[in-house]
């Protein structure tokens, strides 16, 4: 083999974020025909990676008037402690809330983004999942769109709620592993004191 074919490259190590929409509408509109599906994009991690209506102040752009121009940034960036790249999300519309995993951010408002991470605006619903990669100048997206929403088959946390985990499993107890497609189990108050 030669040394070019054993070497590891830059490209073969990018951080990939796999961005999956749904909207319940998304089949009669043509929201995502401006998206790159079928491949994945290079970015550089110094620039934000912006998501919204305007196509040409935006990275990726939705054509849906209810979006706002400018909806949202992911932000790459490093620590010390860690050689991965992260993200931070940043709720860039003025007219609306962003939610992460069912915490809120007005505008302008930023968290960072955890390795799976469910972020909701208007009616759209976004799946986002890291893929390691220990490249630090630049990452990947790719997309692709969901037949269901991904709260579905997510962990999304209500407060003073008991998690219901994407595996099917009820969080936190033993109980046995339930296909997600069954929905999140459920328990009887009732039953809950009796000894």
């Amino acid at each position: 083999m030669s040394v070019s074919q054993t070497m590891e490259t830059e490209e073969d190590l990018l951080t990939c974020l796999h961005i999956k929409l749904y909207h319940p509408q998304q089949n009669f509109k043509g929201f995502y025909e401006l998206l790159p599906f079928g491949t994945r994009h290079r970015h550089q991690a110094d620039e934000p990676l912006r998501v919204g209506r305007d196509a040409k102040s935006c990275t990726f752009a939705l054509n849906d008037l209810r979006v706002s121009r400018k909806q949202l940034a992911l932000i790459a960036y490093r620590t010390p402690q860690s050689p991965d790249l992260l993200f931070t999300i940043q709720n860039l519309s003025q007219r609306g809330k962003l939610t992460v995993n069912s915490s809120a951010l007005g505008y302008l408002e930023r968290t960072d983004l955890p390795n799976k991470a469910l972020i909701r605006f208007g009616e759209y619903e976004m799946l986002i999942v890291r893929e390691s990669g220990e490249a630090k100048g630049s990452f990947e997206v790719g997309f692709e769109v969901l037949t269901v929403p991904p709260s579905r088959e997510t962990c999304i946390c209500e407060p003073n709620k008991t998690a219901v985990m994407d595996t099917g499993s009820y969080g936190g107890n033993s109980f046995p592993s339930v296909p997600s497609a069954l929905g999140p189990l459920e328990s009887d108050e009732t039953l809950m004191g009796v000894s």
